[in-house]
């Protein structure tokens, strides 16, 4: 029976990461791991001139002689990696890679995220193998047989089964990029949702022409064509695009639309000095403890204001549904979901990385520096406390959800656009 090599179980170790979600510490100890593991062995492939069970017709320059483990301390904490013994070579074998790595975890913590996010470079492998004298202890040759194995890896990462996770909230939104260099900034839609576990996971990046209902329609669909299930509420800002393409895909979802974005729109149709009295009275509505007392709020907004400053009214009453949408979940949940402040701080991030990084231009590059962004920004995330009650709670909504839209579907006639079956009556929508 042939041996397993170290890294082939490291990378097992991923994929079971991957489905099961995204743990940041885990998932870059992991990460490290791998690395070593694969320069360990592709320096053992170099000096032995053959890899694992192959067989050349030289003489042989030594043999595999199994493996003991290594470790390494991190600011991830230790690392315990496997590594391949040699023997029957002229010169006893003395790993150079393994020389190297005490002083080199703080870029081995760079490249773990690195090694996803970005899919590496060979400047990035190289650099990250060379002593302080300027001698690197991969060929290029190796190193780029690295960074192959580690891009496929990333690639699997953004293309993994989402089907392992019940996912209670969704977030989408967008974030202008020059992905063609001489062209007009495009969106790149960002999808993220909070499981039933509380954890927070990246769901997908998708450039697009413009935040159109084709686009989110296609991203939205990409989610569910990975196993993603139909999330109990959706939140979104006020772009027509994502609001169709959230209806078309997620009927049986609610709707959010993020509160931060409608009170920005809401300030800007008021008199600064009178925005502070304007603004409590729309939040009595948007953060009442129902959705009943929040319509009562409504009707009490536009009599303060209608004829003062309708253009105010308006905005105000604009979809005002899917603005106290969140008040039909369990109260601790309602501060986590009435925004997409978490996708907001995230693009904040990815900013600040493309600010300095002038030339970062093309589709490929800008969404793996996104990527990066997104990951190193998630790794100071607290998880949701979601109770079992709650979670009950949520259930029971989500079935209520399904049943009132499965009998409207009934009574609608069957050419009806999916799209205007999702607010089919708010005032049952209690």
């Amino acid at each position: 029976m042939k041996k397993v090599a170290g890294s082939e179980v490291t990378r097992k170790r991923i994929a079971e990461l991957m489905n099961e979600g995204f743990d940041a510490s885990d998932l870059m100890r992991t990460g490290m791991r791998l690395m070593i593991e694969q320069a360990l062995e592709t320096e053992v492939d170099e000096a032995l001139g053959r890899g694992r069970y192959e067989r050349t017709g030289e003489a042989a320059r030594g043999y595999r002689n199994g493996a003991r483990t290594g470790h390494i301390k991190t600011a991830e904490g230790v690392v315990d990696f496997t590594m391949p013994q040699v023997t029957g070579t002229p010169e006893p074998f003395v790993s150079k890679v393994k020389q190297n790595l005490p002083d080199r975890t703080a870029d081995m913590e760079r490249m773990a995220i690195e090694m996803y996010a970005r899919g590496l470079s060979m400047r990035d492998i190289e650099a990250t193998f060379t002593d302080e004298h300027g001698r690197c202890a991969l060929s290029k040759s190796a190193a780029s047989q690295v960074a192959e194995r580690l891009w496929q890896d990333y690639q699997a990462f953004v293309a993994r089964d989402l089907s392992g996770n019940d996912i209670l909230f969704l977030f989408i939104d967008g974030v202008a990029e020059r992905l063609h260099l001489g062209q007009r900034r495009e969106p790149v839609l960002a999808a993220w949702g909070v499981a039933s576990t509380g954890e927070k996971l990246l769901l997908g990046l998708y450039p697009a022409s413009k935040e159109d209902t084709d686009s989110a329609r296609e991203c939205l669909r990409d989610l569910k064509a990975r196993g993603m299930n139909d999330p109990v509420l959706v939140a979104s800002d006020g772009a027509p695009g994502l609001i169709r393409g959230i209806e078309e895909v997620f009927p049986r979802s609610l709707r959010q639309r993020c509160l931060a974005h409608k009170i920005r729109n809401l300030g800007n149709k008021v008199p600064e000095e009178r925005w502070r009295e304007i603004k409590a009275h729309a939040l009595a509505a948007y953060q009442a403890i129902s959705p009943i007392a929040a319509r009562n709020a409504a009707d009490e907004f536009r009599r303060l204001y209608e004829h003062e400053f309708p253009g105010a009214v308006a905005c105000f009453e604009d979809d005002f549904e899917a603005c106290i949408a969140h008040l039909r979940l369990p109260i601790a949940q309602r501060k986590t979901t009435r925004t997409t402040n978490l996708l907001e701080r995230l693009f904040g991030e990815d900013r600040r990385r493309t600010k300095v990084i002038p030339h970062a231009f093309g589709e490929k590059p800008v969404l793996k520096l996104m990527f990066a962004a997104l990951v190193r920004a998630s790794q100071s995330w607290r998880r949701v406390l979601i109770s079992e009650f709650e979670l009950k709670q949520l259930a029971e909504l989500r079935q209520h959800l399904k049943t009132d839209f499965a009998k409207h579907t009934a009574q609608t006639s069957p050419n009806q656009n999916p799209a205007s079956l999702h607010h089919f009556s708010s005032k049952n929508r209690t």
